[in-house]
Order: C-alpha cells, then sequence, then structure tokens
C-alpha cells in the first residue's frame, strides 16, 4: 500500500504529520518560523507538541487582527486593502514575514475565514490560504472546505504541515 501511495502516504501507526515534518526537518538541519490567523497558534502547538522540537522551530507570531498583520508581521497596508486579510497574497507574505522574522529556512503562513461567521459571498466560512516560503517562490494552497470552526482550523494545519512535508521530499 505504501508503495501505490507514494508521497501521499506520510507515516505509519500512530506517527503524527507533526512528527513526520520534524524529522524530516532534523535530518536535513533546517529551521521553520510560523505566522498564523484563523488558527490563532494551533499550527505552533502541533509544531511544538514533538519533543525535541526547540532543534528546529524557530517561532511563530498570531496576527489575528489585521493592524497586528502590518506591525507585528510587517505586512504592507497596501497589500489588506488590495487584496484583503484571507488572500493567496497575505497568506505568501505571511510566510516570508515569519521565515525572515524569526531567521528559519521556511516559513509557513495561514489566513482565513473559519466561521460560524465572518464569511463573505466572495470568501464564505471555508476560506483559507496556507502558503509556504522557502527562499524561492514557495507554494501556495486556497482551501474551500465545509465543516464548523474547530475542523476547518484542524484541516489548516494539516495542510501546512503537509506543504511543508512534500516540500521537505523534495
Amino acid at each position: 500500500m505504501r508503495a501505490r501511495l507514494g508521497v501521499d502516504a506520510y507515516g505509519t501507526d500512530d506517527e503524527t504529520l507533526a512528527v513526520v515534518v520534524s524529522r524530516l526537518l532534523e535530518a536535513q538541519g533546517k529551521t521553520l518560523a510560523t505566522a498564523e490567523s484563523c488558527t490563532g497558534g494551533m499550527l505552533g502547538a502541533a509544531l511544538t507538541d514533538v519533543p525535541g522540537s526547540s532543534a528546529w522551530f524557530r517561532g511563530g507570531l498570531v496576527c489575528y487582527a489585521n493592524d497586528l498583520k502590518t506591525s507585528l508581521a510587517g505586512l504592507p497596508g497596501e497589500l489588506l486593502a488590495a487584496h484583503g486579510a484571507v488572500s493567496e497574497p497575505v497568506a505568501r507574505a505571511l510566510a516570508g514575514s515569519a521565515r525572515r522574522i524569526c531567521s528559519a529556512d521556511f516559513g509557513l503562513g495561514i489566513t482565513g475565514v473559519a466561521g460560524p461567521g465572518g464569511g463573505t459571498a466572495d470568501k464564505p466560512v471555508g476560506t483559507v490560504h496556507v502558503a509556504l516560503a522557502d527562499g524561492g517562490d514557495g507554494r501556495a494552497v486556497k482551501l474551500d472546505w465545509p465543516g464548523d470552526r474547530a475542523l476547518i482550523r484542524r484541516r489548516a494545519v494539516t495542510v501546512a504541515l503537509d506543504l511543508l512535508r512534500r516540500r521537505l521530499l523534495a
């Protein structure tokens, strides 16, 4: 089964995605930082649940409010005005800022509408943008998933971890 699934299979038995990512980061001598909005620190918590995470996790920013996206993460106000907080450019900027501010090899950024309120016709509840900054072009993913607040936030963390895992395997 593992051979058939290839890179889509990430672990065996009870290995979590965070544990798998931690092994890859440690093996490659790489570091990670995060900047989160709608997940409110859940990504950082998942990463620091892994024993030994201080070897590769540099830190994270929780920028829930837009003014903190500018003052703490250093995002230009024009970027937020042009695209809105829930957008690919903002997710990419958060990832890049986390990487830069924390002096890490990789940055992960998450922004979205977890609900139950706050959605619009253009950006309904369940719209989440996840981005990876790696010093090159990076990568970004847009999620449009149904579910309640907790499920949307958990899925966003899972996608962020998997985005990094796939980059580390490339």
